[in-house]
């Protein structure tokens, strides 16, 4: 996640700012209800005005690597491809142009850069071709509806439905987006906030179908943080305790077992 905005206005106690208060009692589901509770622990955010293919990129390189690894991945490639001094210069066409040897060693920070270099080229390339370079894709992002962008992006080799979703929320500021990785799959199915078993794309219907489309946003982000410091895979802070997790009264804790200290996938638990 970026650094924390200068005001908080999620109505949490930490670093005051304007209140605007979250009552879980409002709620009409459980899931709309986390989200709420989130917003007493993490700093609600607004989204959207990035680069549309800025974020691809960016999504790209994170793809089944930690922040810490593709951040500089982004930095290195932003400062060799991107030219910013240049008011013509274009992201996508200096890719597309991009020896893929050159490329990966730029973005080797991120791991799978070989694969990775090709799936950049080969996006840059085609949205080159079908938008005429980044400035074009921009604007078909944030000006087309949300279902014609997402075909359109997963139409495209090596973009998924997170990373789909990424550019959505990111660069198009869409409300009803709810990216999920990892953690949201695990968090969402451990709480049974979804089906156990559920996918990726079985996880995030339910939560679109749940939480506000105006809280999706802030929904994905904050619990991408909160299973980074809380509901970890393997040592879920309800281990320690009732008290030791803030959403312990809403979570099923699915395949957690806390006499034994035993975790599971959530799918497991349930077969």
């Amino acid at each position: 996640m970026d650094d924390e905005p200068a005001e908080n206005i999620s109505g949490g106690d930490a670093g005051g700012g304007r209140f605007t208060a979250f009552d879980p009692g409002e709620h009409a589901t459980r899931a709309a209800a986390v989200v709420a509770e989130l917003g007493d622990i993490y700093w609600e955010k607004t989204y959207g005005g990035r680069d549309a293919f800025e974020c691809l990129v960016r999504t790209v390189l994170s793809q089944n690597t930690s922040d810490v690894a593709s951040q500089p991945a982004h930095d290195a490639l932003m400062e060799r491809y991107a030219a910013k001094e240049d008011e013509d210069a274009d992201l996508a066409r200096s890719l597309a142009d991009a020896h893929q040897d050159e490329l990966a060693e730029t973005i080797s920070s991120a791991g799978l850069y070989n694969q990775k270099s090709g799936t950049l080229i080969r996006l840059a390339a085609r949205i080159c071709e079908e938008y005429g370079g980044e400035a074009g894709f921009d604007e078909f992002v944030r000006s087309e509806g949300p279902a014609v962008v997402r075909d359109a992006l997963l139409d495209m080799k090596g973009v998924g439905p997170k990373t789909a979703d990424c550019v959505l929320l990111f660069a198009g500021g869409r409300q009803g987006v709810f990216p999920v990785d990892t953690h949201v799959h695990r968090i969402t199915r451990r709480m049974g906030l979804a089906p156990a078993a559920a996918d990726h794309e079985g996880v995030r219907e339910a939560l679109e179908a749940s939480v506000p489309a105006e809280a999706c946003g802030f929904g994905h982000t904050a619990m991408v943080q909160f299973g980074r410091e809380y509901c970890t895979a393997r040592e879920p802070a309800c281990l320690d305790g009732p008290e030791a997790c803030p959403l312990y009264d809403y979570c099923d804790r699915v395949g957690v077992d806390e006499l034994t200290g035993a975790v599971v996938d959530p799918a497991v638990a349930e077969d």
